[in-house]
């Protein structure tokens, strides 16, 4: 009998060697892989965990008793802050009430290098428009000044567009974590990564319901998936996530791992932006911190990981009710909750805070700030840094803006049928810009009636001719060889230009031989500012353009004294900014301060000015666009509700193409254009198109109207002077005296000519004539 035993063990042998060598290779491949993907954990972890993107602020707002504001523009900020409306004494962060006389709000807590503020609930009572008092409810105590949190105005995307809050797990209620590990992983501390058990539980469920009811995935699984991972179902993307998830474990604390998950995990959808992670899910569902949560509102998040769209409370409040109570239960049945809370919660309604979708505001002033940012950061820099970026935008100033530049366009074309275009691209359209004149801080900017249906930004854009807006650089010239009283030749000349003739004429066909500097002006004479013009010297003009930093070009042509010219509203705004800054030029500012995640100013923009005029010069042009008001082209602003001190000038180009007004204060300037961009004729004036855009914007914001009125600076004398000579006025002898302010190397020293005093016998009879009765 032959024994094949031996070669029996031999074979056995060989499997058994076969089998280890396939054992070890694959612990080797599987170390090797292993070692592989905690390395790529660990880059991944090294390097940034989360694009954020950047956030675009309003500047603060700041309040203060006695100050007039506009209520309905100050309650519409407090809406766009996230203040949402209760029917009692405010009690929680971002809560208000609004009454006839009282506005009551509790603070929203809010960090920046100019305001670190911890949320305490605020009374503002009102008297009409004015801050009659403000309180701290918390303490009692009075407030003389109260500064608002900025607005967001943007976010800086990229192509994700996922908005995300990220939280330390320090930050995170113990029963939001409850609520968390209730709906996703009720043994989260107690597995390595992945819950053979719960896969097991999940698989009989499955089974016995007959669908897919349980998941087994762990919540460090899901992290793996989410994290690491691409959305496709696999085997291998499966494997991966496995060996992914008993890495995570390995390496990092259990803590650690619930911190990533809650600020990767997607929460839901607002438009086109996708919620991510807790903290904004908190905002956006609650408009909350994390911290503030309650118990039934973290049961509402929870619940919605496993299917947001679904269990949206936006969406499906019934579902998200069931789906809420079931964490609720869970939570019990956990013993997180107690018997007491359970019940106490169950009845609760799901009530989210409400949201209105994304829309950009001040729109053409963010594609101003986004063009200034270009040359700072990149586009990948802004949408995944998270920068903090502050602008001098006053989002009430700027609702104002839009709201008087749509609505006086409108009234135009109802007043002016032929002003009416069907076709969107040939539209009326306008542009207003509204500056702080001593900073150069741009306040609002609006440089269209519609930003969907025309992006092109006529505030920065455009090149218009300004018309009778540029008038005031040639009587600036003036003031080296005239004063305000100097008679000005106002006889038609004919002007040969490039072989063509030209000749100016005044619009109110005024045939006055002379006129003074200051009512030529006023009145917006054309013949006499081309005749002041040609005598100062078209060069000495061209240069002044140039000094003013227009930026287009500038022939020494005698029309560029009527504004022949183009420039760019921008810069015409900023030109004026020189009278009303005491003869400084102020850089147009629309940037505050840029500061990093850390909290650290990365940009900070100062005033930057340079001294252009002197302040005795200044005040003589506001003292003369003072009149253009009173006596001028713009006096319609008394009718139009404007009772407060305002210098300004009216512009109206050849042909009516372009209708301007320039009006400012010592605290505020704004300039308004009105124009087809095809250039069609308005076939009205500045006064008429313009003027009343900016008066309707004024009224809006009281807060910014004073009645202050430039300071008599050094250097300038006041002197009563006889209107007909412009001479030292003789009491008693020149019928129309008047005071006029005068350089003092400029004032007259010699007594009127035309009306000598009057001899005793004439005072004596003129006295006789005063005492008689009237006839």
């Amino acid at each position: 009998m032959i024994k094949k035993k031996p070669q029996s063990r031999k074979f056995r042998n060989l499997i058994w060697w076969l089998m280890a060598a396939v054992l070890l290779s694959s612990m080797v491949g599987i170390t090797i892989y292993g070692t592989y993907l905690a390395k790529r954990i660990d880059n991944r972890f090294a390097t940034r965990r989360w694009n954020i993107p950047s956030k675009v602020y309003s500047d603060s707002t700041l309040l203060y008793r006695g100050q007039t504001i506009n209520r309905a523009l100050f309650h519409s900020k407090l809406r766009r802050l996230g203040y949402r409306s209760v029917d009692h004494t405010p009690t929680h962060r971002g809560e208000m009430r609004l009454s006839q006389s009282l506005v009551e709000f509790y603070l929203h807590d809010f960090k920046a290098p100019f305001l670190d503020q911890i949320g305490f609930p605020v009374r503002i009572k009102f008297q009409s428009n004015r801050i009659v008092s403000m309180m701290n409810e918390e303490t009692g105590q009075s407030m003389p000044l109260l500064e608002l949190e900025p607005e967001e105005l943007m976010l800086f995307f990229g192509p994700a567009r996922e908005r995300r809050h990220l939280i330390s797990i320090q930050q995170v209620p113990p029963h939001l974590i409850y609520a968390v590990l209730a709906a996703e992983d009720s043994r989260f501390y107690e597995h390595h990564g992945v819950d053979f058990r719960g896969i097991l539980r999940a698989l009989i469920t499955n089974l016995r319901e007959g669908a897919i009811h349980q998941g087994g995935s762990t919540l460090t699984q899901q992290l793996a998936k989410n994290y690491f991972l691409s959305p496709e179902r696999t085997l291998k993307r499966k494997l991966n996530e496995l060996l992914i998830a008993l890495i995570l474990e390995f390496k990092y604390e259990k803590d650690e791992i619930l911190e990533i998950y809650l600020n990767e995990i997607y929460w839901g959808q607002k438009g086109s932006v996708s919620i991510n992670g807790v903290g904004a899910a908190a905002r956006f569902y609650f408009d909350k911190p994390v911290s503030a949560l309650s118990i039934v509102e973290s049961a509402v998040l929870a619940g919605l990981i496993k299917a947001p769209n679904q269990y949206s409370p936006y969406l499906n409040k019934s579902r998200s009710h069931k789906r809420r109570n079931e964490v609720l239960q869970n939570m019990y049945t956990k013993g997180w909750l107690d018997e007491a809370q359970l019940q106490a919660a169950i009845p609760r309604p799901v009530l989210p805070a409400g949201y209105t979708g994304y829309s950009r505001q001040a729109p053409y002033f963010i594609d101003y700030l986004t063009h200034q940012l270009a040359t700072l950061y990149s586009s990948e820099v802004l949408s995944s840094l998270g920068l903090s970026i502050y602008t001098t935008l006053d989002t009430q100033v700027q609702e104002a803006a839009e709201q008087a530049l749509k609505t006086g366009l409108t009234r135009l074309e109802a007043t002016n049928p032929d002003l009416k275009r069907d076709d969107p691209d040939k539209k009326l359209q306008g542009a207003v810009i509204v500056m702080q004149p001593k900073t150069g801080y741009i306040l609002a900017m609006v440089g269209g009636r519609d930003y969907g249906a025309s992006q092109f930004n006529r505030a920065t854009q455009a090149k218009r001719q300004p018309g009778s807006a540029f008038k005031p650089f040639v009587y600036l010239n003036g003031l080296d060889e005239f004063n305000v009283t100097s008679q000005l030749d106002n006889r038609p000349r004919v002007f040969s230009i490039d072989g063509r003739t030209w000749q100016p004429k005044n619009f109110d066909k005024s045939a006055e031989a002379k006129i003074s500097f200051r009512r030529a002006l006023a009145t917006s004479q054309n013949v006499a500012t081309v005749n002041l013009a040609m005598q100062i010297g078209l060069e000495h003009i061209v240069n002044t353009a140039v000094k003013f930093q227009f930026s287009t070009p500038v022939k020494p042509y005698p029309s560029l004294a009527l504004g022949a010219f183009e420039v760019i509203p921008l810069e015409l705004a900023r030109a004026y900014c020189v009278f009303a800054a005491d003869g400084v030029q102020p850089y147009p500012l629309s940037l505050k301060e840029v500061v990093g995640e850390n909290g650290k100013v990365l940009q900070q923009r100062h005033a930057n000015i340079r001294r252009l005029i002197s302040p005795g010069k200044a005040y003589i042009m506001n003292d003369l666009l003072r009149s253009v008001v009173t006596e001028g082209t713009a006096r319609s602003l008394k009718n139009l509700g404007i009772d407060w001190p305002v210098a300004g000038k009216t512009g109206t180009t050849n042909d009516s193409r372009d209708a301007w007004f320039v009006g400012y204060t010592p605290n505020i300037l704004a300039l308004v254009w009105v124009g087809f961009d095809n250039g069609d004729s308005l076939g009205t004036t500045g006064s008429r198109a313009a003027l009343p855009i900016w008066s309707e914007l004024m009224k809006a914001i009281p807060q910014y109207v004073s009645g202050d009125w430039f300071h008599n600076p050094p250097g300038v004398v006041r002197k009563v002077v006889c209107e007909d000579s412009g001479k030292l006025a003789v009491q008693g002898s020149c019928p129309r005296p008047v005071a006029e302010v005068f350089l003092e190397n400029q004032a007259p020293t010699t007594r009127c000519p035309l009306h000598p005093p009057l001899s005793i016998f004439e005072k004596l009879w003129k006295g006789v004539k005063n005492l008689a009765p009237p006839s």
